[in-house]
């Protein structure tokens, strides 16, 4: 996946603004604080996999270290 609990919901909506709907659909502020931060854990995931399907990116496009 492209989109990652590490990034900042300001800088991913910055590079794909396609994704600032999934932020307003949850009421996730374009802030500079990591996903992990503003995200609760149990959600992150499914959260995740929203912002990557929207931006085309899935498991299966990426692998981890490359």
């Amino acid at each position: 996946m492209v989109i990652q609990a590490n990034m900042a919901p300001k800088s991913i909506v910055a590079v794909w603004e396609e994704t600032a709907v999934v932020f307003k659909k949850y009421k996730i502020p374009l802030t500079e604080q990591s996903l992990r931060t503003l995200v609760e854990s149990d959600a992150l995931s499914s959260l995740l996999e929203e912002l990557n399907s929207v931006v085309g990116s899935t498991n299966l496009t990426c692998v981890e270290g490359g």
